[in-house]
């Protein structure tokens, strides 16, 4: 399976294992857009991103954690 800039719930999931004990809404967007460049799965181009999609990201990243 290879993950998209869309595909955020997916993404969430992966940064949650990947990084269990940090709170989301602390993370930098350039930090937050390199991490999810750096999973194993993902395979999109990294100027496919924005601020919208971040912010998604980080809202389902919270979802996942609680």
């Amino acid at each position: 399976m290879s993950l998209k800039w869309i595909d955020t719930r997916d993404i969430a999931i992966e940064l949650v294992d990947k990084f269990p004990d940090l709170e989301p809404t602390t993370v930098r967007f350039t930090d937050l857009h390199q991490w999810v460049m750096e999973l194993e799965e993902f395979d999109d181009d990294p100027n496919h991103s924005n601020e919208k999609i971040l912010e998604a990201i980080v809202m389902c990243w919270l979802d996942e954690r609680d």
